[in-house]
């Protein structure tokens, strides 16, 4: 076997999902694809309240005692 060469990822600038600031994508941010510790957790805590839920397009069922006709 031959020793692949490690492959070099450049740093990149995205938007913060939580803020819209440039945030650095990169090894050296703990936090990417945020801009800060804070970021994170408002978006963790979004997830947790249920915020960015999808919602259902399906129509309700009848309920069970109401005669078909």
């Amino acid at each position: 076997m031959t020793d692949a060469p490690t492959p070099q990822w450049t740093a990149r600038t995205v938007t913060c999902p939580a803020c819209g600031q440039p945030a650095r994508y990169a090894a050296d941010n703990p936090w990417r694809p945020f801009c800060s510790a804070r970021c994170k957790q408002l978006d963790l805590g979004a997830w947790a309240s249920e915020a960015y839920r999808v919602p259902d397009p399906t129509p309700p069922a009848p309920p069970d005692d109401v005669p078909q006709h």
